[in-house]
């Protein structure tokens, strides 16, 4: 038989690009590709781009000029896909440029320029698919696009509307996640907490038995497969009041990512947030009450178009209320076709650094406190990875690669993809350190 055609792959940006990349290379795998690490190996290389940002864009950019550089035989797709000229421009020797979710286009370029080898009905799969994370955690997509019109953010036009996935796709692919061994689910999407609405709330099934297409419904029917479950993305609409009980009894991990954005009103009305009439700093202190153990994750901008020295304090004065356990911060950048762009008074670029630097400086503070206060305390982790006698972990206040770790010393035999329970011993501003409790230890 002839050598497999061998596929290179370069995936870039958010989580649901990563999951975009997976979904790929399942299906290049399935149809008999081989799927190799380096440029030299490869007849041709696939770059899945960013575009929400000028660095992302930069970065994508310059991983396209690579691959050319290195291999000479490049489709590029994803986000920054929705923009062909910004990629022909600077690179002319690119064989295709497909958009976003534009699945179907992209491998049919793929067998254009290098055919299958065989018959996809034949290949045989692992049950997970190809996935680009460790094998014990795994994104979890349930939906396509956003409804919403924040003015700093193209992703509408570069993803579309909101499709959620239907149930009858979301729950086979979680169990056959957990059937293959991945113990931690992260639910994505553009607007997480959104999934179901577009599908208006239509009964699906799972095992024989109906089940409404709402988000508190799929968080439960989640939470019943014997994985962590952690939500990602979640706007605070009301029906996330549903979900805080969930998490208190065990079912979903305690923990919301949730992108505030800003702390002061008039900026939120500028910015075009959903959910930014509601007061969020008693909804947080009620979510605290009836589930202790919550951790919340946040992003925010500083330096918005009009944003005043006095909306900047009523962003830290937010921040100091809430006292979020873990918070990301993007200067603000002007994005082509934002809606933001034509806002007046931009802040200088020398106040953004400022701002976001006084910024980081008061979150690092509470994070240092938030995890301080842990110290004692004990908690069940799972293992990413394992080495110089030191094992990195996250209990269920880290999620993969944005939040800090729990660093065990003397791990014994533990492996990554294993849970463990531990004692926290010490913390400094993002991470913890812990030892390992013997199973049964009082």
């Amino acid at each position: 038989m002839s050598a497999p055609p061998r596929i290179g792959f370069v995936s870039l940006g958010c989580p649901k690009a990563l999951v975009d990349s997976e979904r790929i290379l399942t299906r290049l795998r399935a149809e008999g590709y081989d799927v190799v690490g380096s440029y030299a190996d490869a007849d041709l290389v696939v770059v899945n781009t960013c575009g929400f940002i000028d660095d992302a864009v930069h970065e994508s950019l310059e991983a396209i000029g690579e691959a050319l550089a290195q291999n000479g035989r490049v489709i590029v797709t994803g986000c920054l896909g929705a923009q062909p000229e910004k990629i022909t421009a600077r690179h002319p020797a690119v064989l295709k440029v497909t958009g976003p979710q534009a699945y179907e286009e992209l491998i049919a370029a793929v067998h254009e320029q290098l055919p299958p080898l065989h018959d996809p009905y034949l290949d045989l799969l692992p049950p997970q698919g190809i996935r680009l994370t460790p094998r014990h955690y795994a994104y979890l997509k349930i939906a396509e696009g956003c409804d919403h019109r924040c003015t700093f953010c193209i992703i509408p036009a570069l993803r579309g509307r909101l499709r959620s996935r239907p149930l009858a796709e979301v729950m086979p692919e979680a169990e056959r996640l957990v059937r293959a061994g991945v113990k931690e689910l992260l639910v994505i999407a553009q607007d997480t907490s959104a999934w179901g609405r577009d599908l208006r709330h239509a009964t699906g099934f799972r095992g024989g038995r109906p089940m409404n297409s709402s988000f508190t419904e799929l968080a439960r029917a989640l939470g019943s497969l014997g994985a962590w479950v952690r939500l990602h993305y979640v706007y605070p609409y009301p029906q996330v009041d549903e979900i805080i009980p969930l998490m208190a009894g065990g079912q979903l991990l305690p923990y919301l990512d949730i992108p505030f954005q800003h702390g002061s009103p008039r900026i939120l009305r500028l910015m075009k947030r959903p959910a930014r009439t509601g007061n969020t700093l008693a909804r947080i202190r009620a979510w605290r009450e009836a589930c202790p153990t919550l951790t919340l994750r946040s992003t925010f901008i500083v330096g918005f178009p009009g944003e005043t020295a006095a909306d900047f304090e009523q962003l830290l004065d937010w921040l100091r209320e809430a006292q979020l356990d873990r918070v990301g911060c993007f200067r603000y950048s002007p994005v082509a076709g934002a809606a933001a762009n034509a806002l007046p008074d931009p802040v200088p670029e020398e106040l953004k650094q400022e701002r976001y630097e006084r910024f980081m400086e008061l979150a690092a503070t509470i994070s240092a406190s938030r995890l301080a206060a842990r110290i004692g305390s004990r908690t069940r982790v799972l293992v990413d990875g394992v080495e110089d006698r030191l094992a990195i972990a996250r209990s269920a206040a880290e999620a993969p690669e944005i939040d800090g770790v729990v660093r065990i010393a003397d791990p014994g035999t533990l492996r990554p993809g294993d849970h463990a329970e531990v004692e926290i011993t010490g913390a400094d501003a993002y991470d913890l350190s812990a030892r390992r409790l013997a199973a049964g230890a009082p």
